[in-house]
This record gives C-alpha cells, structure tokens and sequence, in this order.
C-alpha cells in the first residue's frame, strides 16, 4: 500500500489517535496491548520519537509451536522475541500515574513470547518517515505464547534473555534490559500510556514488553524459534 502524500503525518499526536481510533472501528475483541520500539535500537532505525503501543487482539493470540499460513500477512513476518506479562488487577484510569512498584504488585505470570510483526505499507523501514507501522496497529499481526511462570521475580528480567534461531541456524541474542532497561519498566509505561489516553488495562490482559532481538524477517517455509533458557523455547512455523 503507498498511502497518499497529504494523508502522511510527521505528528506523534496524532499517531496515537490513529491508534486508538482504529482500535474503537474495528470492535475486535481485545486480549491486551504490545509496546513497539521498546528498544532505542529500534526507535533509532525507525526514526520514532516514543515507543509506540498497539493492540493484541484475541483472534492474533497462538500457541507455542503453531503453524500461521499466509491469511495472515500481507507483506512481512517480522519477528521478535519478547517478555510478556499477564495481568492479576484492573489499572483503572487516573489522574495519577501507577508507579512500578504497583504495576510489579498486579502481575499475575510471565512469560516469552514472539511478536509477529506486519504493515500494510511496503517499506518497513521507509514507512517511517510518516510512521507508517505505527498508524497501522504498532505493526502488530500475531502473537506466539510460551508457558506461564508466576515466580516472575526469580527471573533475572536485565541480564537475561534468549537466543534466536532461523531454520535452526543462530540469529542473535537478546537482553531484557532492551525493553527500557526492564520489562517491568516497559509494562509501566504501557499501563500509564493507556491511563493518559482514557484507556482502562483489565485483570487478564497480556502485555508484550517490546523486542529484545530486534527485527528478523522470516519467509514461508521458515521455522523461528526463540530459547528463552529456563522459561523454554517459544517456536513458529510459517507455512
């Protein structure tokens, strides 16, 4: 898709409306929110002022090792291996922000994921320029659960981390730390992003932290896996 030049905006504002306003259009079932561009890594390539949030809807949510056909996509299988949390408490809106500590008191588990990423714009990276992901859903598409841990403060959520695999063959390693230092951090400034905006977060909503590994494109026929050591192995197959 190449969108029309007067349509193409440079305002952040007013990405964040796109956003929500196409959130309210579609009526999709939602199942919780993911943060793109966690990572200054990612914001740089993409030339982004703020992380940028978007929706997990219900119907986008699969199991650990599930096979996604091409209905999915339409033109990128971008993957990316994060920290997500499930919630155990509404984050009502306020005119207060919820500091760390009490996001930290509301998790329920935590988990690894992989976020699949797609756009309808044809240039991931060049969409930028008028932040073309971003307008469409924070470029989110799928999402790949791993199993649920409720120790969650055991986990060393900076230092570690998970290895990505293509095809078997290592990609990269990736940190918790990319996720604004922490994904608790992360998780927070997603609660109080929906807070500011007139969103409540609900008790059992998913919150996907942002890439740890960065962007791999992955093709038809690919299988990406992701070791989050002790918390496993989070895998799909793109067919």
């Amino acid at each position: 898709m190449e969108i029309d030049e007067n349509l193409k905006t440079r305002d952040w504002s007013s990405v964040e409306q796109v956003v929500l306003g196409l959130d309210m259009e579609l009526g999709l079932d939602g199942a919780g929110w993911k943060i793109g561009a966690a990572s200054q890594e990612i914001r740089d390539a993409e030339g982004l002022p703020s992380p940028s949030p978007g929706r997990i809807y219900r119907d986008t949510i699969f199991p650990n090792g599930s096979s996604l056909g091409p209905e999915f996509f339409i033109n990128f299988r971008n993957v990316e291996c994060e920290f997500a949390f499930q919630l155990s408490r509404d984050f009502e809106v306020r005119d207060e922000p919820f500091s760390e500590a009490e996001v930290a008191d509301g998790i329920d588990s935590l988990f690894p994921a992989l976020e699949i990423g797609d756009t309808v714009f044809l240039d991931w990276y060049g969409a930028s320029g008028y932040f073309g992901s971003c307008l469409d859903n924070g470029g989110s598409a799928a999402f790949i659960e791993g199993t649920r841990i409720h120790d969650w403060r055991s986990v060393d959520l900076v230092e570690g981390g998970m290895d990505l695999y293509l095809n078997e063959f290592y990609i990269k390693s990736g940190q918790g730390k990319s996720a604004m230092g922490h994904p608790v951090t992360s998780l927070t400034w997603m609660i109080n992003w929906a807070r500011s905006h007139g969103r409540e977060v609900s008790a059992g909503e998913v919150i996907s932290t942002g890439t740890c590994t960065g962007h791999c494109f992955a093709s038809p026929g690919d299988v990406v896996s992701a070791n989050f050591g002790l918390l496993g192995v989070v895998q799909v197959l793109f067919v």
